[in-house]
């Protein structure tokens, strides 16, 4: 019979690791004492609570329920005012969208200008009022962060990066796009 070939064994995120010593009595040898010894002194540094948020910033029980999208900007949880949800943006958008194609094809009897129409639709409506017509009818509105209306600077830079599609897909805890961040805008209900 062949003696059992030592193999090396898997541990988690360490990669291979060697068993166990076999040593007779069950006696560790040093060098494992030496790397438990190591293991300690570093828990008891605090190593763990590198991973861990600090007292202060982490959520309690209580508060992880009572955050709300808006908060931070001072916006109700709940009605006018409030951060919209996400199926009355989209609602909004298909309005808009389809629209836009009726407009183009009426224009130029082709669906290939319906980009075009829309963003201008976009960028315009947005920058007097914070309203295309789809929000309008869905009830929500596009405002500065600050309260005030968007401005035709800031709804150029918001129309601009909304035409590349996914960056308004990438939202935060409070619901903004990449296109809301970067114009300092959120949208919220009527």
């Amino acid at each position: 019979m062949r003696p059992a070939a030592r193999r090396l064994v898997r541990s988690g995120y360490r990669g291979e690791v060697a068993p166990k010593s076999k040593n007779r009595g069950g006696a560790r040898s040093p060098r494992t004492d030496a790397r438990r010894a190591a293991a300690a002194k570093t828990a008891a540094t605090g190593t763990a609570q590198l991973t861990a948020p600090a007292e202060d910033q982490a959520p309690s029980q209580d508060n992880k329920d009572e955050y709300y999208p808006g908060q931070r900007f001072g916006l109700p949880k709940r009605g006018p005012g409030s951060v919209s949800s996400m199926p009355r943006r989209f609602s909004a958008l298909l309005i808009d969208w389809l629209l836009c194609m009726l407009i183009a094809y009426w224009l130029t009897h082709s669906q290939f200008w319906t980009i075009a129409v829309f963003a201008v639709e976009v960028y315009v409506l947005t920058a007097l009022n914070g309203f295309t017509v789809g929000k309008r009818l869905v009830g929500i509105r596009t405002i500065a962060v600050d309260g005030g209306p968007v401005g035709f600077g800031w709804a150029l830079v918001r129309t601009a990066i909304l035409l590349t599609v996914i960056p308004p897909l990438l939202t935060d805890r409070d619901l903004r796009g990449l296109h809301d961040r970067a114009a300092n805008t959120i949208v919220v209900r009527v």
